[in-house]
């Protein structure tokens, strides 16, 4: 929510119904972020920081994309299964498709 959005919202409960599902829908879709396409030399290099904090047993600090927003999860990486790309933290499974950036602790 901007200033500006402020006297859109004030006046709401004086709009009908179907003014206020429409501002509603306006604003969801400003929210709505796409997920970017990772080339393969990203890939590896998210791959490789997992796979250093999982043997070192260090906290990273995951971005992920949960349709339609942008996620954080903080945590002691527990497991990486690579059949399933699942990727462990202490109370949160992430799919690795979904990971955008790995910053270690």
């Amino acid at each position: 929510m901007s200033v500006n959005d402020r006297g859109t919202k004030k006046w709401t409960a004086m709009m009908l119904p179907e003014h206020i599902e429409l501002l509603k829908k306006m604003w969801d879709e400003d929210d709505h972020k796409e997920k970017p396409i990772l080339d393969e030399q990203q890939i590896e290099e998210l791959d490789a920081k997992l796979q250093c904090a999982l043997s070192n047993n260090l906290s990273v600090e995951i971005k992920y994309y949960d349709e339609p927003h942008y996620c954080m999860a903080k945590g002691k990486l527990l497991k990486i299964n690579a059949n399933s790309g699942l990727i462990r933290l202490e109370d949160k499974d992430i799919q690795f498709k979904n990971v955008l950036d790995v910053h270690i602790d």
